[in-house]
């Protein structure tokens, strides 16, 4: 019931994939409101080429076309938006990093289309990432094949929802453990530039606000910030799935001071942050999170109810 009611009443515009040299665009009638990056992003002259990559949803927009995401900021140039690779794992007794990718031991690049589906106003997406070992040896650098799903389809009130569904499994005949860290897989979030300390601001499930936040648990967290919208706002909730590893899932936000209050907002749906998670060869782990994607303003009561229908 609570699922007809949230989603049931939606716009008449459908969702359709548009291919371009860069990426896959999903367009909400004529208007993009996410591309997902398969062509290498190159970095600024100057910057370490190791930055550059491929595999990454960039631009997300509000449904009045206010950017919400960033890539390669000067303070993290390995930031790609809307991403997750994990930070320490432990493969063969050797310490793996996904996500640091100047330190040139792991990376994540898309590699392939797997699936494209447009039906009833909805569009889907499956492509393949391979997170790569960069100090093994040759015959076993794959270290992780993720099969990532992203399911955009119009919601209530003019808003649009993202499902992103990240799948991975190893080969590897000993497994992968990934480390208990403050960063790494789940969903990572880096804002536009626009957003800072005082012109945003963080709400989660339990009540935590910005200063409060890291470290905590939570099933959703919404962040909004000024923009150019009629309202005069933008925001996106992220809710993550109660089959998810460590549901109620750890969170990682930045603090309010960093980088001089400005241009600072970063959050991560964290599974991993307070305890490991050992990945064995030949299974298949799944992480699921939904995004609502609004100007304006959205209620922890309407976050409360996009939750319940979310994992119905």
């Amino acid at each position: 019931m609570v699922l007809i009611l949230m989603i049931g009443t939606v716009s008449a515009q459908k969702v359709t994939l548009r291919e371009t040299e860069k990426g896959i665009d999903f367009m909400l009638g004529e208007q993009r409101v996410l591309t997902y990056q398969t062509a290498v992003e190159p970095v600024p002259e100057g910057v370490n080429p190791d930055y550059a990559k491929s595999g990454f949803i960039h631009p997300l927009t509000s449904p009045s076309g206010q950017v919400l995401t960033r890539v390669q900021p000067k303070d993290h140039y390995h930031h790609y938006g809307i991403w997750g690779p994990w930070t320490r794992a432990t493969i063969g007794g050797r310490m793996v990093d996904f996500w640091n990718l100047a330190d040139h031991k792991g990376r994540v690049d898309f590699d392939r289309v797997i699936a494209k589906k447009e039906a009833g106003g909805v569009a889907e997406l499956t492509v393949r990432q391979n997170h790569l070992d960069l100090t093994a040896p040759e015959s076993e650098k794959l270290a992780i094949s993720e099969d990532l799903v992203i399911k955009v389809m119009p919601a209530d009130k003019g808003r649009f929802l993202v499902d992103y569904t990240t799948n991975i499994s190893t080969k590897l005949k000993d497994g992968i453990l990934l480390d208990a860290y403050r960063y790494g897989g789940g969903l990572g979030f880096r804002a536009t530039e626009v957003w800072g300390s005082d012109n945003s601001t963080v709400l989660t499930s339990e009540g935590k606000d910005r200063k409060t936040a890291d470290g905590t648990e939570a099933k959703w967290i919404i962040i909004t910030g000024e923009s150019n919208a009629p309202e005069g706002k933008s925001g996106l909730l992220i809710l993550s799935h109660n089959t998810n590893k460590a549901h109620p899932e750890p969170l990682r936000v930045w603090p309010e001071e960093n980088y001089n209050r400005q241009g600072n907002v970063f959050v991560e749906f964290t599974p991993i942050r307070h305890e490991s998670w050992e990945i064995l060869p030949n299974k298949r782990y799944s992480l699921k999170y939904r995004l609502i994607v609004f100007d304006g303003e959205l209620t922890a009561e309407e976050a409360n109810k996009y939750w319940s229908a979310f994992v119905k």
